[in-house]
């Protein structure tokens, strides 16, 4: 993709990249486009990379990304909106999604205290974009009706491998034989 400077139409939530702080760019600011990648928008703004969610796309004249989900009439948590949730979240460097890639271990829902907790990985340990997929994880998994907070736990035992992805993933990122 080639660079495009904008000027946010809104108020824009982002994160720094890589530490993934949360921060608020003003409506009326210029800001380069530096990627667009599994529907999450990078930007540089005012010499900072920050991400943006493609959910909160329409701030920089991009068609947001919608993740509806139908409330379950009981007040739970439905496991599978949970899993559509973190399927929509896509590593930054290649357009696959989490879950494709095997770097969500388990997913656990604590109906009681409407809580959702999941333990990943990342493809190496040392990942500078860790602390961005944490939050693009609780980000989107927040946005499923009835969940109050999110915790992500970032382990490395079992350490990944091209073997935990889907052989879909496997045969989109060109490492299936």
């Amino acid at each position: 993709m080639q660079q495009k400077m904008v000027v946010t139409e809104s108020d824009c939530k982002a994160r720094l990249v890589p530490v993934g702080t949360p921060k608020i760019i003003p409506e009326g600011e210029f800001v380069t486009i530096t990627q667009d990648l599994g529907g999450n928008y990078t930007v540089t703004w005012r010499g900072n990379m920050y991400r943006i969610d493609g959910t909160d796309a329409k701030a920089i004249g991009r068609k947001s990304l919608v993740l509806a989900f139908e409330p379950p009439s009981d007040g739970s948590i439905d496991t599978e909106q949970v899993w559509d949730a973190l399927k929509s979240v896509y590593d930054p460097e290649i357009p696959i999604d989490l879950v494709s890639l095997g770097l969500i271990y388990s997913v656990d829902i604590d109906q009681e205290k409407k809580r959702v907790n999941i333990d990943m990985t990342l493809t190496a340990p040392a990942c500078g974009m860790g602390p961005v997929l944490v939050g693009d994880v609780e980000y989107r998994v927040a946005m499923v009706p009835h969940v109050e907070s999110v915790h992500v736990n970032l382990v490395f035992d079992p350490p990944w491998s091209r073997d935990m992805m889907s052989e879909e993933a496997q045969l989109e990122a060109g490492v299936f034989f």
